[in-house]
């Protein structure tokens, strides 16, 4: 399947603020993977597979930007469609939770902990994960009519998206400079490219035919609903 991965990062930057990026993928803008590239006949690269997990952190960043946007509201006394936060949260759910998260747990930290490598940073990482779906839950519990009526529930939901912030920024940016980059040293070339197989056909499975750029339109579509989708209102003015 030609998904031109690599030319979407490109094109979308680190943060993955534009997601008009996610669709019309055509043209290639990348180069031969010497260690885990995967060639297919007459078609362009996928990326390698800690390419794979990065461009999924940036899915995380633009949900935490809704997050931020919705607490900012709060303190400003202004409204916010609680149904985009609670449809941020269960994309985390989703996507990041019960398949980023778990393509990690199952395939990444193991190898590491096997080869007696970054273990410390893989334990700590494990019970992130763990605070994490905690979180996810309060904040799901309390985004929908009924559970914001409750007292207190408001400043509950706000509390929990900025705990989720505040360890995840650091969680996925310590992963991507440091975990992510040391996976070839431990992991053979051909069991690398099999890894990404692997990753591609999870994702698949899971979100259909679309997969990441199908998400990367859903959340594009709630940072519309927040006001948040133009990336130019993001530049410093004078």
């Amino acid at each position: 399947m030609n998904r031109d991965r690599r030319g979407f990062l490109v094109r979308t930057g680190g943060m993955g603020l534009v997601a008009a990026g996610a669709v019309g993928l055509g043209g290639s803008l990348a180069t031969a993977d010497q260690a885990g590239g995967k060639k297919k006949a007459g078609a362009d690269e996928d990326v390698a597979p800690p390419e794979d997990l990065m461009r999924e952190h940036g899915v995380l960043n633009r949900i935490l930007l809704i997050y931020e946007e919705a607490i900012r509201r709060a303190e400003a006394k202004q409204p916010f469609p609680t149904e985009t936060v609670a449809s941020a949260a269960g994309i985390i759910r989703r996507f990041i939770e019960q398949y980023h998260e778990k393509l990690e747990e199952d395939h990444l930290f193991p190898r590491f902990e096997k080869a007696h490598k970054l273990v410390d940073l893989v334990a700590t990482l494990r019970r992130q994960h763990q605070a994490g779906r905690k979180l996810t839950d309060r904040i799901v519990e309390v985004a929908t009519p009924a559970g914001m009526q409750a007292a207190g529930s408001q400043q509950k939901m706000l509390d929990a998206m900025r705990s989720f912030i505040r360890m995840y920024r650091p969680h996925e940016a310590r992963e991507d400079t440091i975990l992510f980059p040391a996976l070839r040293s431990i992991v053979p070339a051909k069991e690398f490219a099999e890894l990404g197989e692997q990753f591609e056909a999870k994702e698949h499975e899971l979100f259909g035919k679309e997969g990441f750029e199908g998400i990367v339109v859903q959340v594009g579509k709630l940072e519309q609903a927040v006001g948040i989708y133009d990336l130019d209102q993001f530049t410093p003015r004078g």
